[in-house]
């Protein structure tokens, strides 16, 4: 009887208190779950910029609006317009 708990309680000691053992695991897991949630994010994201770059290689529409919008690019013959409105009301 006292070797089956000498036993026992060798056994909960690996258990609770090495490094295989239940909370080193538990550990992993929440690490590997939130890893799996930061991989979608940037599945994600990596799934946006494919399909931005197959827009931009596919035609110009998508060159001349990034033109237009980030470089505020205009077309020979267009005019400018800019509208600035008065925040004092």
């Amino acid at each position: 009887m006292i070797l089956l708990t000498v036993l026992l309680l060798l056994l909960q000691y690996r258990l609770w208190f090495s490094h295989d053992g239940l909370p080193p695991v538990l550990h992993l897991h929440r690490s590997v779950e939130i890893q799996k949630q930061d991989n979608a994010v940037l599945e994600e994201r990596n799934q946006v910029l494919a399909a931005e770059v197959q827009d931009l290689k596919s035609g110009l529409d998508a060159v001349e609006e990034r033109a237009r919008s980030e470089l505020g690019m205009i077309k020979p013959g267009e005019t400018f317009f800019q509208i600035i409105e008065d925040d004092s009301h």
